[in-house]
């Protein structure tokens, strides 16, 4: 593919096994956070059901929208040019805490089983802020197979504005934002934010995206993030390039084109989408489970021919409603790099459905280890009860299976705590998730004075032997 001989040096990504894995960290969370009170789990989801009708793989179809290349190098040229990655890289501002750096209030967070080999907590500016919620992680591991990003190792964490508090002001709400983290170096991890913007049509201007950023995937040069069902435009997901990153030279707390310049609610970066995805069957519904689905979680799928994004929907604890399972293909043609594989109508088509009884499903990943016929789904489910450990299953036509742990070995709420998305960096064997905890979640439990916000990575190998 073209965009390789751009962005990769000669291919090291098996090797960075033994870099990254290292030895595991003995991170694990408070005993009495499982309690007997959580002793069984009953939000099993069951085992996969396919979907077969065409009429119901329908519901799944998507169009493709390709923002105008004119308008977009308008934009570019109007800000003073593009920049990439490693410029944000060189420029980081912020600096990850390692575990031994966390508070204990945060590190409780961590999986109570399997446990975590890299944890890390955000830097205190971003930490203790109830403003923006952490909401998912995708990494160069995705990007490209050698696991790298030109020279870098990099991890990006989307970040949606908490607009349920009522005393934002207007220009906050519906922002969206990427920490791009500079992961060479696991023991010294630094990063910037970059907000995520829509251009007008024209090139002339961007608006702030106005939307959640509950799945995210980053692919060849694309970053591909969803939009919510409240999105103005009816999207779905917006796809963003990252070699198209522009610069903001007025600090302000504006979003767009302002006397003197652009601003970035203060932010020094901003990325403009170049591509959006509406459903087909027009704007879902967040009530219904068996008719146009809300997107909710994103990860890719290496293991599938061709690779592949994988989607969950969006429905909350405890709600009525089962969640659905799906994945499309990537685009194979070289001029089309990071897009989904749409036909000559700009249709993409799902390949592959399941339903589930699962609900509240807040990450989603897909792989077929080699020599199976076909590929285990893993779901994230927060506990319907805020405050307490989700629970990690793998799910396949026979059911589903998940750790157990706890004083009596019985409770399934082993997993992070509110955990948000998964990515599974290939290079590394290494699952990444994020929880989302904010301090006014669990005020006055157990005295926690700060968000317990932890961004973790646990081996893939220790999920599958910790199933029972």
């Amino acid at each position: 593919m073209t965009y390789r001989g751009r962005h990769r040096r000669q291919r090291r990504g098996r090797a960075l096994r033994g870099v990254l894995a290292g030895t595991a960290l003995a991170l694990t969370a408070a005993a009495t956070i499982v309690s007997a009170s959580q002793a069984v789990s009953s939000d099993n989801p069951g085992p996969l059901r396919s979907i077969t009708s065409a009429a119901e793989l329908t519901d799944f179809q998507l169009k493709e929208h390709l923002a105008s290349k004119s308008s977009l190098d308008r934009l570019a040229t109007s800000m003073g040019g593009t920049v990439g990655v490693s410029t944000v890289l060189e420029h980081t501002n912020r600096t990850l805490r390692g575990a031994a750096e966390c508070a204990p209030t945060e590190t409780g967070a961590l999986p109570v089983a399997p446990t975590a080999t890299h944890a890390y907590c955000w830097d205190e500016a971003d930490s203790a802020s109830q403003r923006w919620l952490p909401q998912s992680v995708t990494t160069s591991g995705d990007a490209d197979e050698d696991g790298r990003w030109g020279a870098n190792r990099v991890i990006l964490s989307g970040w949606t504005h908490n607009d349920a508090k009522p005393d934002e002001p207007e220009v906050s709400r519906g922002l969206a934002r990427i920490a791009v983290i500079d992961a060479n170096d696991l023991s010294a991890m630094t990063y910037r934010w970059v907000l995520l913007v829509v251009p007008t049509e024209d090139g002339s201007d961007y608006r702030k995206l106005e939307s959640s950023i509950s799945g995210m995937v980053w692919y060849q040069d694309k970053l591909l993030v969803t939009a919510s069902a409240e999105d103005t435009d009816r999207k779905s997901l917006y796809v963003y390039d990252m070699n198209r990153i522009q610069r903001a030279s007025v600090d302000s707390p504006a979003v767009g084109r302002v006397p003197g310049g652009w601003s970035a609610h203060g932010y020094g970066y901003v990325m403009p989408a170049v591509a959006s995805y509406s459903l087909t069957g027009g704007a879902c519904d967040p009530a219904a489970d068996d008719r146009t689905p809300c997107f909710g979680s994103l990860s890719l799928d290496r293991s599938s021919t061709p690779d592949s994004l994988v989607a969950s929907e969006s429905f909350a604890a405890g709600a009525d409603q089962r969640s659905r399972l799906w994945r499309y293909p990537f685009s194979r043609a070289g001029d089309r790099s990071g897009l989904l594989a749409a036909n000559a109508l700009g249709r993409v088509n799902a390949v592959e459905a399941y339903s589930t009884k699962a609900t509240g499903i807040q990450g989603v990943l897909s792989y077929r280890s080699a020599g199976d016929e076909k590929a285990d789904w893993y779901v994230g489910l927060a506990p319907a009860v805020k405050d307490r450990h989700g629970t990690l299953w793998r799910l396949d036509a026979e059911g589903a299976k998940a750790a157990r742990c706890g004083a009596d070995g019985e409770s399934r709420r082993c997993w992070g705590e509110q955990a948000e998305s998964l990515s599974y960096w290939e290079g590394t064997g290494e699952v990444w998730s994020l929880t989302e905890s904010a301090a006014d979640e669990r005020s006055g439990w157990l005295g926690a004075p700060v968000p317990e916000r932890v961004l973790y990575a646990v081996p893939l190998s220790s999920i599958t032997g910790s199933l029972k």
